[in-house]
């Protein structure tokens, strides 16, 4: 394996009271803390980690903007809480973050509160576009492997949904139909008309699965975007998803030929297109129980077959020693669910939402406590938490 990647976090977040209540205060806390950034809704935030390689750097990039923002809202009785929808929210009710700004005015008129989600963005550099393209299209084809993993959101307004990502079945993919492209020259094309014709407002109005980013879409691209991960509040979970997508990137770059779909596919693209959009949606509602179909050939298995059957491989390839480590935290998730299905398995035993999001708030409070210390022990020093990261 060549030498890891760049990685960057986009991590947004809900604020609220302990019981799971959501509150929100985006704009406040982003006038008072460098680095957290508003969304169009303000019960929700973000905040971006600088791009590093390093795995151990990045998992205190992670926790030190949380630890910020936690000693703010504490005075104010408000903490950080899990899950990706409004699991105790209003649904029916947009909260403007700031009333003045027209790009949000467009977003709560077009959208409304469908886009009021958490998630967590994972960017890994690339600096060649055809391999950024060639990492877009096989990510896009396990984008579901990804989701089906990082699952939270089976409640909205107090009550189960039915499904285990309520964020990305209500999220609106924009523009609706977004192909696997064969280059950069097609995506710049595509970029250009959909600007033109208006089903996008700007070049970041793109909002799929996956997508290539960089400082000047679409002519200057460095990274591939995963998007469709619900948030991750545990950051070594995280960082094991990240390993995972990491070393899938490695192996299409050592052998393109075996893992690049545009030619290891029996599929063409159109068809990997609409196969991909059809196995996010199945991961949304059954995540690691969802039946998917194999981008390779079209047949059927099981989201954790799946993952089983690539995780048993990368152990054995050479090229992934040195990331091995970081995917450890898959086996519990594989063995004992995601936080959804655990969350469903709960409350189908009698343990209220409120009781399971307050829970998760004090875990990750704990995760915060527990890294810092070792951090200490370790006497490393925890760098930049915010600094100039991927944006947008």
């Amino acid at each position: 394996m060549s030498k890891s990647l760049l990685k960057g976090f986009e991590v947004e977040l809900y604020t609220g009271r302990a019981d799971g209540t959501v509150v929100g205060c985006s704009a406040e806390a982003a006038a008072a803390l460098p680095g957290v950034v508003t969304e169009p809704d303000c019960r929700n935030l973000e905040y971006i980690t600088a791009p590093e390689a390093s795995y151990s750097k990045q998992l205190e990039l992670l926790l030190e903007p949380r630890r910020q923002l936690r000693r703010w809202l504490q005075p104010k009785g408000l903490t950080l809480l899990p899950g990706s929808t409004l699991s105790l929210g209003d649904s029916a009710i947009f909260q403007r973050s700031d009333p003045n700004n027209p790009y949000h005015h467009y977003i709560e008129t077009t959208y409304g509160t469908r886009v009021v989600t958490a998630s967590v963005h994972i960017n890994l550099g690339l600096e060649n576009p055809e391999q950024i393209f060639a990492a877009c299209r096989l990510l896009r084809c396990e984008a579901a492997l990804l989701l089906a993993l990082s699952a939270s959101s089976p409640f909205l307004d107090g009550k189960p949904t039915g499904a285990h990502s309520q964020r990305w079945l209500q999220f609106p993919i924009t523009p609706v139909q977004v192909p696997l492209f064969s280059g950069h020259s097609e995506y710049v094309a595509w970029m250009e008309s959909q600007l033109s014709n208006g089903n996008m407002r700007n070049v970041r109005h793109l909002w799929s699965s996956v997508r290539p980013n960089g400082p000047d879409r679409p002519h200057g691209l460095n990274r591939v975007e995963l998007r469709i991960c619900d948030l991750i509040t545990d950051p070594k979970q995280l960082l094991a998803i990240t390993a995972y997508a990491e070393l899938r990137l490695h192996q299409l770059l050592e052998n393109p030929s075996q893992h690049d779909p545009l030619t290891a596919s029996k599929l063409n693209l159109e068809e990997l297109q609409l196969l991909a959009d059809a196995n996010d949606k199945a991961a949304a509602s059954y995540s690691l129980e969802a039946v998917l179909l194999h981008w390779r050939d079209g047949e059927p298995l099981s989201a954790r077959a799946w993952l089983e059957n690539q995780i048993a491989e990368m152990r054995l390839w050479p090229g992934a020693k040195d990331l091995l480590p970081w995917l450890a935290p898959l086996d519990g998730i594989l063995q004992n669910g995601n936080t959804a299905m655990n969350w469903l398995s709960r409350h189908k035993n009698g343990e209220s939402i409120s009781s399971l999001i307050s829970t998760g708030a004090t875990a990750m409070e704990n995760e915060e406590i527990q890294e810092g210390e070792s951090i200490k022990a370790k006497n490393v020093s925890p760098g930049a938490a915010i600094n100039g990261g991927y944006l947008g």
